[in-house]
């Protein structure tokens, strides 16, 4: 039907063709002429908007709104926010604010005050969104960028968690997005010890995911923690048994800790030689897909309303 129209009543059309020739039409028959034109006109419009309609009713309002509400449909908070807002209360609970910075950051405070400096390798770990007429300004990778201006702005001891949204230059799959959400924590006072970490995050998987859940602990690297760990949480699908969800190991990578780089500490303002500290993050997408048994990170993102409306009953 767009093609009809386009053929024969756009400014080109045949339409528009036919009234041009009728300007060299001789005066006597110009009366007939344009009576037969201007009928033409009309048909056209009327098969055009009849097959634009095709199907539509026209509807009249017939509710009576002095009528109660209906409460069979009530909306709910994203899944996500739901998530989110239950990790900030489990770390409430034990001493942690909640701590929030800008979105578009400066090099300084996503990387260079985090141990990365311009030439670091591990900046290639995120590919990042530079703004490309200031390349000193980007889309913070991590909220770790919050702790750094926290710790800039106080002195410990300094107990503090920064949810928010990050964002990263990856192509989008089941299992990763270029916008996403993380929630890192952060501790530093006099003799904070690995051990402190490992009870913090303990403490967090038992109220997560329930109290028979373990967790287990991986070396790994993070430019700005040293030591660094993976943490793992045990499957709640499959109870540790192993299962296509867990790879049949029995355990789920949730997030990444470590103590704070000294480096860190000193570039914020902080005295290493008499406070130490530990971090730890985590994306909030990863927890649930892990506690709502979700197999595609996309799901969270395309606003579809038979997947919201199994969270109504949430908080």
């Amino acid at each position: 039907m767009e093609a009809f129209r386009i053929k024969y009543l756009s400014k080109s059309g045949e339409l528009n063709k036919l009234f041009e020739e009728f300007k060299k039409t001789p005066n006597e028959e110009k009366k007939l002429a344009g009576k037969a034109l201007n009928n033409l006109k009309e048909q056209l419009n009327i098969k055009v908007n009849k097959e634009y309609s095709f199907g539509a009713k026209k509807t009249y309002v017939t509710d009576d709104f002095t009528k109660p509400i209906s409460l069979n449909n009530l909306g709910s908070r994203h899944p996500l926010s739901i998530v989110k807002n239950e990790i900030v209360e489990i770390f409430n609970k034990i001493g942690f604010s909640i701590s929030k910075g800008p979105e578009i950051e400066d090099d300084w405070h996503n990387f260079s005050a985090l141990n990365l400096p311009e030439e670091h390798p591990a900046r290639d770990m995120q590919d990042t969104f530079f703004i490309q007429t200031n390349p000193d300004i980007l889309l913070r990778t991590h909220t770790s960028s919050v702790q750094v201006r926290y710790m800039e702005n106080n002195q410990p001891p300094i107990r503090t968690i920064s949810p928010g949204r990050v964002y990263r230059n990856e192509a989008i799959s089941s299992r990763a997005h270029c916008i996403f959400h993380q929630v890192e924590g952060l501790y530093i006072d006099k003799k904070v010890s690995f051990a402190d970490l490992k009870q913090t995050l303990l403490y967090f998987a038992k109220e997560m995911f329930g109290e028979k859940t373990k967790i287990r602990l991986r070396p790994s690297y993070f430019p700005f923690t040293e030591p660094s760990a993976e943490v793992d949480v045990s499957c709640n699908i499959c109870s540790s048994k192993g299962c296509n969800v867990c790879k049949y190991t029995g355990y789920l990578e949730i997030l990444g800790c470590g103590m704070v780089d000294p480096n860190v500490l000193d570039n914020c303002g902080i005295d290493s030689s008499k406070y130490t500290g530990f971090a730890f993050g985590m994306g909030i997408e990863r927890i649930a897909m892990l506690k709502y048994q979700v197999d595609d990170l996309r799901l969270f993102y395309e606003n579809d309303v038979r997947f919201l409306k199994q969270f109504s009953s949430s908080i």
